[in-house]
């Protein structure tokens, strides 16, 4: 019973900030400087985390090398930028095939 209603509380919650959201998103100026701040913010964050996952990562990628990760993440920007005209799927897809073929290389297996 405990959990139905923490379930119900959280989605509750999580609703209500999304529909005050949809009430205010006509309202917000998005050339205004509040705004290009909190999207600089935003990126930062974004590029934060993505270089802490590259060079101090956790898990099962810890164990790949470093020298794999980078030159991975160097294919999935070449693919992003140059060869596939910022197409995600093709540049992350292609940084995770570097990564793993990478790595096969490396370990023998």
């Amino acid at each position: 019973m405990a959990e139905t209603l923490l379930v119900i509380a959280c989605g509750l919650a999580s609703y209500l900030w999304r529909g005050l959201g949809v009430l205010l998103s006509g309202r917000i100026n998005t050339a205004s400087p509040v705004f290009s701040w909190v999207a600089c913010v935003a990126y930062a964050m974004i590029a934060g985390l993505t270089v802490r996952l590259v060079v101090m990562p956790g898990g099962t990628l810890a164990h790949a090398a470093l020298a794999d990760r980078l030159i991975a993440c160097a294919v999935a920007f070449v693919v992003y930028f140059a060869l596939t005209r910022r197409n995600l799927f093709f540049g992350i897809g292609s940084g995770f095939v570097a990564l793993i073929a990478l790595t096969a290389l490396r370990t023998g297996g």
